[in-house]
């Protein structure tokens, strides 16, 4: 019998160290999924400047599903929670409903850094989603709408959040992509990338806190494999939809079915 232990974080919030054993392990595990998000090569695009105008609209445009549902997904998690029935419940409760209206800020940011970078509102409000760069979305709300909070909250809040926050440090500490926006309403289209790559630098980590603390301090070793896999499905899912935006489509517009045009990127995300 797995008689749950109660874990108390003693240590820094931002110190694996200060997480229990399996925890510390189930991160390590998943080193190799997340490299591939901060070195992914639309994102060192970004940072140097050199991503082309369709790249921009697909990213824009394609990864605006995760940012408009995101509260969405928060408010499935939320659901799943009973006030009094675990110190965990009740830290996912809090925390959650106070950034569920952060998340809603975060979406206004989004359109502004769209319009800097050349896109307008109404393309990413209401553009055709290129194909694949919804998988990232859809992986996110299948986990919050189906699974247990712990799988939830670990696949969002700590993998998405946590990884979309290494991408945005990456981007927004270079000045050569700062300065290749519109100097007029510069910083307005730069605060979402501000956002993300120092606020949510503490947000992943207090999920991960949360999670502990419903988990325990022994859990059963096939519930942390789930979350383990969790998380490498949500670096994934991330990796394929970045990958989706620089595929090259046979039409250069948003209106009407396209045909991707066969590259060796669409074999190897295919595999």
């Amino acid at each position: 019998m797995n008689n749950h232990v109660n874990f108390e974080r003693h240590g820094d919030l931002q110190d694996l160290h200060s997480y229990p054993r399996w925890a510390q392990d189930m991160v390590h595990d998943n080193t190799d999924s997340k490299r591939l998000i901060n070195e992914h090569e639309l994102c060192l695009a970004m940072r140097d400047a050199t991503l082309g105008p369709v790249a921009t609209r697909h990213f824009m445009t394609g990864l605006w599903p995760v940012i408009e549902r995101f509260p969405g997904y928060m408010s499935m998690n939320l659901l799943k929670t009973r006030y009094g029935r675990s110190q965990g419940d009740d830290m996912a409760r809090r925390w959650l409903v106070r950034n569920i209206r952060v998340e809603q800020n975060h979406a206004d940011y989004w359109i502004a850094w769209a319009e800097g970078a050349g896109i307008s509102r109404e393309q990413v409000l209401h553009g055709q989603v290129p194909q694949g760069t919804d998988t990232l979305a859809n992986w996110c709300e299948e986990v919050s709408r189906a699974d247990t909070l712990a799988a939830g909250m670990i696949a969002t809040n700590y993998a998405v959040e946590g990884a979309t926050g290494e991408l945005s440090q990456v981007v927004y500490a270079s000045e050569t992509y700062r300065e290749s926006l519109p100097s007029e309403g510069r910083k307005l289209s730069l605060r979402w990338l501000q956002l993300h790559a120092a606020y949510d630098d503490a947000h992943p980590w207090e999920a991960l806190e949360i999670i502990c603390t419903l988990m325990g301090m022994n859990p059963k070793a096939e519930d942390v494999a789930h979350l383990r896999e969790c998380i490498r499905r949500s670096y994934v899912s991330l990796k394929i939809s970045l990958d989706r935006c620089l595929v090259q489509w046979s039409s250069d517009t948003l209106s009407g079915p396209r045909e991707a045009v066969s590259t060796e990127r669409d074999n190897e995300v295919a595999a």
